[in-house]
């Protein structure tokens, strides 16, 4: 092995994630399984689950990986080519508590990177430093006993887990776009086992992604789906990202119901088995999420965003439910507390259901005028220290309150704003809304007024 530095900007806040093979290679893979070994031994665990994407370079990396693994004495589940929420399933139901899914998500082809999962708990932040640590500095591995590696197809399993456990009032026709992502390889078998007729488009998996990016939180990417949906007897459509880890929905009339609004209706129904609960959603989200929680007679959380930091708050507070404006849903009722696109579909599915006109149902949830997420490019490392004198220094003469736990949120008697820094990508993330676009555009003149006090070489394009 060789002793080659290690590439720091891989090391990111909620996984590990760079380009293949400048950064992410089965030299650093190799190095990474050894660094997971060590933490598991001091753990005293025993076993890994290891799961890969579609990605062209995922399966040399796995193989590298768990090369390191089994080296370091503990043993791997290897699953081989699934989607990213079938290791943390895995991890839960052979009681390992632990997992690695080595998936790029929805990076552009040439990345790649590693989800993971220790001892019950994502690792993130810290973690995440930690693990670089040991791989620059590993413990020596002479005298201990090789692990040991079995292939097991958990695919079957998962589903049947589902339909067990979720069922639909009514059979459905759908379409879904798995954006030649893994999801294409599961998402089919498990809603047509649900009693779906199932319209697929891009399910082929292909590292390469052909057709279009594999993000439904970009609306360019659901043009496909939302023509066909429009054009054929489809009731709705699904879209996943690139590990199927998030989900994206349309109706038939074309609209796109974005997470926010989704976690209304995940919420009410939820909130009518555990009255009283806390729901948590993140700094992105509308304002309709918190005033439609307390309706339902929840208690709204508003927390940073980050789906590892999301994950970590459902465990400390048992909140059963949690939510991301990206399209990470976390379900603890009746699942593991961990986000899953094709679980999160399946659940929307059974809501949907019990209705004759489901688009009805989705495009009569609550929403105000918004935009989608605006990513403003910045150097590295300028993003994180513009947004920190933003919350030391930044005026918002208007707004009623001021949230700083992720970046700033102004809240406004007539809409809210958002700029926070990206933990994976050197950007400023802003959003905004209003009760009309008058609100709207008076709320972006104010953080654009608020950023060029601070920066005035800047000029923000939103």
């Amino acid at each position: 092995m060789t002793n080659t530095a290690l590439p720091s900007a891989v090391f990111k806040a909620y996984d590990i994630r760079g380009i293949v093979p400048e950064q992410l290679n089965p030299d650093f893979a190799r190095r990474l399984g050894l660094a997971l070994a060590e933490q598991a031994r001091s753990l005293h665990l025993s076993g890994l689950v290891v799961g890969y994407d579609g990605r062209l370079s995922s399966p040399e990396l796995s193989a590298a990986l768990q090369d390191g693994i089994l080296a370091g004495g503990i043993d791997t589940i290897d699953l081989g080519m699934v989607h990213t929420p079938l290791v943390y399933f895995a991890a839960y139901r052979r009681h390992t508590g632990s997992g690695v899914a080595i998936t790029g998500s929805h990076n552009p082809p040439d990345y790649n990177g590693f989800k993971i999962m220790m001892d019950g708990k994502a690792l993130y932040g810290d973690g995440i430093q930690a693990l670089a640590g040991i791989m620059a500095a590993p413990e020596p591995i002479e005298g201990i006993k090789p692990g040991t590696r079995q292939e097991i197809d958990l695919v079957d399993d998962y589903v049947q887990f589902i339909v067990e456990t979720v069922k639909l009032s009514r059979p459905m026709k759908i379409a879904i776009d798995c954006g030649n992502g893994v999801g294409g390889k599961i998402a089919p078998k498990l809603y047509e086992a649900l009693g779906c007729t199932v319209d697929q488009l891009y399910c082929d998996v292909d590292g390469t992604f052909p057709n279009h990016h594999p993000d439904p939180a970009d609306p360019h990417n659901l043009v496909a789906l939302i023509k066909h949906v429009q054009e054929t007897d489809c009731e709705l459509g699904l879209a996943f990202d690139g590990d199927a880890d998030r989900i994206g929905v349309v109706t038939k009339s074309g609209q796109i119901i974005w997470p926010d609004r989704q976690l209304i209706l995940f919420a009410q129904d939820v909130l009518r088995r555990e009255p009283g609960s806390t729901i948590i959603f993140d700094v992105k989200c509308s304002r309709h999420v918190a005033r439609e929680i307390k309706h339902a007679g929840g208690k709204p959380l508003m927390w940073q965003t980050g789906h590892s930091l999301i994950k970590a708050k459902l465990a400390e507070t048992g909140a059963p439910l949690a939510g991301e404006m990206s399209g990470h849903i976390f379900f603890k009722e009746r699942w593991f507390g961990f986000d899953d696109g094709l679980y999160a579909g399946a659940r929307l599915l059974e809501i949907l259901s019990g209705h004759e006109n489901p688009s009805e149902v989705l495009e009569a949830l609550p929403q105000d005028i918004s935009t989608p997420e605006i990513k403003m490019e910045m150097k590295e490392g300028e993003s994180h220290a513009l947004v920190a004198r933003l919350q030391a220094e930044g005026q918002f003469p208007t707004a009623t309150s001021l949230s700083t736990i992720d970046g700033v949120r102004a809240e406004y008697k007539h809409g809210f704003g958002l700029a926070r820094a990206s933990n994976t990508t050197p950007v400023i993330v802003l959003r905004f809304e209003g009760d009309s676009q008058e609100d709207l555009d008076r709320i972006r003149d104010e953080f654009r007024n608020a950023i060029q006090t601070l920066a005035p070489g800047l000029t923000p394009s939103f």
